[in-house]
C-alpha cells in the first residue's frame, strides 16, 4: 500500500490491495518544507506517520467490507511489530521519493 503525497496537499492511495508493504511516496513536485498533508507527519527524511483513520478515507480505496477487514488486520500486525504510534494513533511508514 502506497500513500502518495502530491503538490497542493493532495494525498491518495495507490496499490490499495498490497497489504504487505506500507510507505509514503513523495512526488518530486511536492516539497515537504512547503507542504502539509492532513493526517501525515514527516518525522525525518526516511520515516513518517500516517493517521490510521486517514487511509480508509483516501481516494483510491476499494469500497468493500473485505478491504476494511484486511486493513484492520494490517494495523493489528503493525501494532505487534511496534510500528504504531499509540499517542498519535498513526502507523509508521517508510518515505520514498519519486523523481
Amino acid at each position: 500500500m502506497i500513500i502518495e503525497c502530491l503538490d497542493g496537499g493532495v494525498v491518495r492511495l495507490a496499490e490499495p490491495l498490497d497489504f504487505g508493504r506500507f510507505k509514503l511516496m513523495l512526488h518530486a513536485d511536492a516539497r515537504p518544507e512547503t507542504q502539509s498533508w492532513n493526517g501525515i507527519t514527516l518525522l525525518n527524511d526516511r520515516d513518517g506517520l500516517v493517521s490510521i483513520g486517514l487511509v480508509p478515507a483516501l481516494a483510491g480505496r476499494p469500497d468493500d467490507g473485505d478491504w476494511k477487514q484486511r486493513y484492520a488486520e494490517m494495523v493489528a500486525k503493525a501494532r505487534e511489530h511496534g510500528w504504531i504510534d499509540a499517542e498519535r494513533h498513526a502507523i509508521r511508514a517508510h518515505i520514498e521519493r519519486m523523481p
